[in-house]
């Protein structure tokens, strides 16, 4: 089951390699990441299969994971279009996306505000 973790970052240098250090003496992998500056702070989504583990070792390094939830991980053609698609057939379910990035080997990450009805939708 795919996982989406949202940390807050201080905006300032070094802040992201903290982030990664602390992940990686863990042993957990960053399979797909997102970040953008927000009033001051950095906003990362992080996508990793060992959620717990991952929160547990953000948390012991003193970050802020702010939101956990589960994700769709989407295999997606790399070519022009594909997102458009797979993004038509959600919006003509009736679900809304909130968060979407693209994580290793051609995979859409997307979450939801109704993910049932999104994967019975794909």
């Amino acid at each position: 089951m795919a996982k989406d973790l949202t940390v807050i970052l201080e905006d300032r240098p070094g802040t992201l390699a903290d982030l990664g250090e602390a992940l990686g003496a863990a042993g957990i992998n960053i399979d797909g990441m997102c970040g953008i500056p927000c009033e001051g702070k950095g906003v990362i989504h992080i996508l990793v299969e060992d959620a717990a583990g991952a929160r547990g070792a953000l948390e012991a390094g003193g970050f802020e994971v702010s939101a956990e939830r589960e994700v769709l991980l989407l295999e997606v053609e790399n070519r022009p279009g594909s997102l458009g698609e797979t993004a038509r057939k959600i919006a003509n379910a009736g679900v809304n996306i909130e968060t979407v990035y693209v994580a290793s080997n051609n995979r859409l990450v997307v979450g939801v505000d109704n993910l049932e009805q999104a994967r019975a939708t794909l």
